[in-house]
């Protein structure tokens, strides 16, 4: 149920809210904490659609001589703190309003963590399981050649996303290079982020998500009676974010218990191995079979009782039909906008505290600005440089929200979102409205 001024709002631009659209439900938050800090109408009105919403359509020839044509998707919502930033999601269920909700996030994700970046969000509609390498290289070449102008190291910055990685962005980056009219062709590597370590990557950028998670933890544990290094966790998603964070938990002494993928779950009440299962889903692709553990239902992993539970694979994963199974103290969203706000109010009566997904999420967008900085500086920072930097960016946003909580009194989610928005009100009220 949106607030009246949100409802008056959409009225306004003539959009009709509809309860399971994952933009509106995203969206409608981040103008009731729009509202609680006292951004202007017109800031309102420039946050609640995207600048720009891209749709291309190409064609491929596939390995067996036949043609196959693609869609693909770069929404832009916002640039007003800088260039547009965020991922390329390859995933055969990509839509626009799930693309639009991410490029949202995105924006409030950089606010919130005071990066120099606006927010935005691709997709292309592909299950990179199904072709092959060199299918899979064609079909990313003329994706990036399809985007053409609408990518730039200065404009919009692409980076790896769900079903995409740092081989794709290799790709991306050098058709860019080679159709792109710019003279510096080392600074033009920047035009994406999460490349390879040898052609201008940053160390820390493949566990980068999963690292800001456990920094997050690090700050907001105490303050709920919870000791990172004896505490229990459930895991939905192993692919990179989810095997990370279980990997860097591991190392602080947390234990995993469960894990569920799109296969199936398991479970080990003595504790999951996170480096060998790591080994085994690379192997697999999947946790089921893996021998350190048990096969269990669906069922019984959301009723499996532990300290967090850690969504890390794709949206709305958390529902009204689960979220009344779930036994954990905290629920810490690793993925984008894993749990529907009928879920998350079903948790939240129940005594469930939520650590939002701009906040936790944050730490790729920031390891990414990290290796942006670098390619357009020519350097190279030990890793040890990048997991510092990025404890500092990820534990000062954790306290903003903190304090954005108190001050508004409201939840950790609404607070994430003011705190982001306060920045962005303070850029929009220096550099006014042109003309």
């Amino acid at each position: 149920m949106n607030s009246p001024a949100v409802d008056t709002l959409f009225d306004e631009l003539e959009m009709s809210y509809e309860p399971d659209n994952i933009y509106y439900q995203t969206i409608s938050a981040v103008l009731e904490a729009s509202q609680r800090i006292g951004m202007s109408h017109r800031e309102q009105l420039i946050l609640a659609q995207p600048k720009n919403e891209l749709m291309v359509h190409f064609p491929v020839r596939m390995d067996d001589g036949s043609y196959q044509l693609f869609k693909g998707y770069r929404v832009q919502h916002n640039n007003v703190a800088g260039p547009y930033k965020g991922g390329i999601r390859y995933h055969e269920d990509v839509y626009l309003d799930d693309i639009k909700s991410l490029a949202v996030l995105m924006t409030m994700k950089c606010a919130l963590m005071r990066l120099p970046y606006g927010g935005a969000k691709g997709g292309l509609k592909l299950n990179p399981r199904s072709v092959s390498t060199d299918e899979l290289m064609r079909i990313t070449r003329r994706f990036t050649a399809a985007l053409g102008s609408n990518i730039g190291p200065d404009y919009d910055i692409p980076a790896p996303d769900m079903g995409s990685n740092a081989q794709v962005m290799a790709w991306m980056a050098d058709t860019y290079i080679n159709f792109a009219e710019i003279n510096n062709k080392v600074e033009a590597r920047s035009v994406v982020t999460g490349k390879p370590l040898a052609f201008g990557g940053s160390e820390g950028r493949e566990k980068a998500t999963g690292q800001g998670v456990v920094d997050v933890l690090e700050v907001l544990m105490p303050g709920m009676g919870l000791d990172l290094s004896v505490c229990t966790y459930s895991l939905i998603g192993y692919g990179n974010v989810g095997s990370w964070t279980a990997r860097l938990l591991a190392a602080k002494g947390a234990k995993c218990l469960a894990v569920m993928d799109h296969k199936g779950a398991i479970y080990n009440a003595e504790g999951i191995d996170a480096e060998a299962l790591a080994t085994y889903v690379r192997e697999t692709g999947s946790v089921l079979g893996f021998e350190g553990a048990g096969e269990i239902s669906e069922e019984e992993f959301y009723s499996c009782e532990v300290d967090l539970l850690i969504p890390a694979a794709l949206e709305q994963m958390i529902h009204q039909g689960n979220a009344k199974l779930i036994r954990c103290k905290v629920l810490v969203e690793a993925a984008n906008a894993p749990v529907t706000p009928e879920g998350e109010n079903m948790l939240v009566e129940r005594g469930v505290t939520i650590l939002p997904a701009i906040l936790c999420n944050s730490g790729g967008v920031t390891v990414s600005y990290f290796e942006w900085k670098q390619n357009r500086q020519s350097e190279q920072w030990d890793a040890e440089t990048v997991d510092r930097r990025l404890k500092r960016i990820m534990q000062d946003g954790a306290q903003r929200v903190l304090l954005a909580a108190t001050k508004y009194d409201c939840s950790l989610r609404i607070a994430s979102y003011a705190a982001a928005l306060e920045h962005l009100k303070e850029i929009y009220e220096l550099r006014g409205i042109f003309p």
